[in-house]
């Protein structure tokens, strides 16, 4: 497919700017898709104001942005033409975590930490534009119920899914949630839906986002921070002690990137809990965790990075409406205004949980 389109390139810190760049050549492994919506993820931001460095050799750009993507096949490489996996006009959303199948890590079952990751919108061009390539391993036929706006959640919620697994949360269990985003508001729901008996969020900035998680189904809200709000809390450990009598917190999700919500998610942990870091952290956090307690309450402390094997799972969540992913939309933009987006999430937050950018 010749011709030009556009695209934000990114370049380095702050630096982004809409471009007319060739449409990618189609090679046989790979898919074209017509772009529709893209979410703005954390790591976006990150990326844009340098705190963290793209996939490239260098580090910086030019790349263009953006993973959490859905859309419409337009050309289909040899390889699944000839498996019939694909015909333009399939409705897609794309797995942009796109693993090798040939390294150890893979051999393992270890794909999200493939040596030869290919990462639309992170290590190649991504979906801030209006065509993006993918691997045809890295795709899903979205069902017809389910939105392009919906579908563009799949990547994030499916980490959300790997993360409430790797919990191994009980029915009936006292769930905290550090962290009112839109992925706090996908685990709350997550959570209830396979049998939490009661979950607490847990928030350090303004009401508003916290009074979304009790929409979402939280039972009880917390800010551990703000002496003004009027869910604020001088000892959450207390509190969630009060509430549990005395057992505390069966498990704790962290998906704020905050080393101390993480710490302190530790800390209001009960015996045998489980915490889940699930944030980005700095690259020099450190954790500081009261050993004996950690020790003798016989507490564990698990990652979950990426989303392996999760999203067969995602899908069908959302297909069953499990979870209502397109309330957490926030703000819409189009195109031509990504920078201003991800501009706003960063420096006036204000009432947001995810904005999408509409490509078409």
């Amino acid at each position: 497919m010749n011709g030009k389109m556009k695209a934000q390139v990114f370049y380095e810190a702050e630096k982004m700017q809409l471009e007319e760049i060739p449409i990618p050549e189609v090679t046989p492994i790979d898919v074209l898709v017509k772009v529709k919506k893209v979410g703005i993820c954390g790591s976006d931001i990150s990326y844009y104001y340098g705190f963290s460095p793209v996939g490239t050799p260098t580090g910086k750009g030019p790349i263009v942005l953006g993973h959490e993507f859905t859309g419409e096949v337009v050309k289909v490489g040899d390889v699944p033409a000839a498996m019939g996996l694909y015909a333009p006009g399939d409705r897609v959303v794309v797995n942009p975590v796109q693993n090798c199948n040939a390294c150890f890590a893979c051999a393992e079952g270890k794909t999200h930490l493939c040596e030869n990751l290919n990462v639309p919108g992170v290590t190649t061009n991504g979906g801030f534009a209006e065509y993006c390539l993918s691997r045809y391993t890295g795709l899903f036929k979205l069902p017809e119920g389910v939105s392009y706006s919906a579908g563009a959640f799949t990547e994030p919620f499916a980490c959300v899914v790997n993360a409430v697994r790797k919990m191994e949360m009980n029915p009936g269990d006292f769930v905290t949630i550090f962290g009112p985003g839109a992925m706090g508001m996908m685990m709350i729901q997550m959570c209830k839906a396979i049998g939490a008996g009661k979950v607490a969020l847990v928030g350090a900035s303004n009401d508003w986002r916290l009074e979304q998680g009790k929409k979402a189904g939280a039972d009880y809200l917390f800010n551990a921070s703000l002496k003004s709000s009027k869910y604020y809390t001088p000892d959450l450990k207390k509190s969630i002690s009060e509430l549990t009598g005395g057992r505390l917190s069966d498990r704790a999700l962290v998906p704020t990137s905050s080393n101390s919500a993480f710490e302190q998610a530790v800390e209001i942990l009960g015996n045998c809990g489980i915490a889940i870091h699930f944030g980005l952290p700095n690259e020099d956090d450190i954790f500081k965790i009261p050993a004996l307690s950690f020790h003798t309450m016989d507490k564990e402390i698990r990652s979950a990075w990426l989303a392996p094997f999760a999203w067969p799972t995602a899908i069908r969540s959302l297909e069953a409406g499990l979870v209502k992913v397109e309330e957490l939309v926030t703000g819409e933009y189009p195109l031509e205004k990504t920078e201003e987006a991800i501009r706003t999430l960063k420096t006036n937050p204000g009432k947001h949980l995810k904005i999408q950018i509409a490509v078409s």
